[in-house]
This record gives C-alpha cells, structure tokens and sequence, in this order.
C-alpha cells in the first residue's frame, strides 16, 4: 500500500487531541496507583503497566501514530523493559545472594528497615515496566501492518 492510498487514515479532531491532553496524566497517575497498591489490594505491575501502555496508545490515536512513534525512541521503550528485567532479577536474585530463596524480601531487612515493602513495590514497578513496553512494542508492530510479509503477486515475473 503506498502513502497516497494510506492517506485518510488519520483525521485530526480538536477535541479528541483537547481531551486526551487533559486525560493523560490522570491515567499515567492511575497507572502508578495500581501497581503500587498491587500488594496490599487488586491490581499490581501488570495492570498498572497496560494501563500505562495505553496512555502512549491514547496519544497514538489522538496525534497520529506516525507522531507518537517519533515522540517515542525505541531505545527508551527497550530500556524500560530491560530496566524493569533488571529490577525484578537483581531484587530476586540478591535474596539468593543473602542465603534465602528467590524474591524472599525479609532478608534485606538487616541492610533496610521495611525492605520488605520496598522490595514488593520495586518488583511491581519493574513488571510494569515490562509490561508498558510490550503493550507498546506490540501496539506500535500492529499499527505498522503485515505489508511486508505478504508476497506481492504483481511483482513476480
């Protein structure tokens, strides 16, 4: 499909763009809510991280795709899913370290008073992570079409 048959796609409205300036933030704060209240009532890294996805995912429909994937580097989106990889590994893996099993928070309680609740909430915030950026890889593969992995039969001799 080339530009000009592409064109039409995206019809810009003042008021989608309006309102999805003012949501936004709200959301991205809900976002950080749920996954840092994912301990102690329902919701966690994995909800908070597809409801932060879906803020960029809001932009994307208000701005245009084209807009939000230039706003966005992919370096930022990999470095928040490795990040959140690293978090989650080296909390868990530093409970090994100490003697204990995996992600057995109590252990950094000699180094940090309430360690357990830290720990938790960084594993949270390190899942979510992971999953922002999935939920945002993926939206942005999807927007992008399965063009390229048709065969054109025009072009065949």
């Amino acid at each position: 499909m080339s530009n000009e048959e592409r064109t039409g796609l995206y019809v810009e409205s003042t008021i989608i763009m309006t309102t999805v300036r003012v949501v936004a933030p709200f959301v991205l704060t809900f976002a950080l809510f749920v996954m840092f209240h994912g301990a102690n009532s329902p919701g966690g890294g994995f909800q908070g991280g597809v409801i932060a996805g879906s803020v960029l995912m809001m932009l994307a429909f208000a701005y245009g795709i084209d807009a939000a994937r230039q706003w966005v580097d992919v370096r930022v989106i990999s470095a928040l899913a490795s990040g959140g990889v690293l978090v989650f590994a080296a909390i868990g893996l530093g409970t090994i370290l100490l003697g204990g099993n995996f992600l057995e928070y109590h252990l950094y309680e000699q180094f940090i008073s309430h360690a357990t609740a830290y720990g938790i909430e960084l594993v949270e915030l390190g899942i979510g992570g992971i999953v922002a950026s999935v939920a945002i890889g993926l939206f942005f593969l999807l927007a992008a079409g399965f063009g390229h992995a048709v065969d054109d039969p025009e072009g065949e001799s």
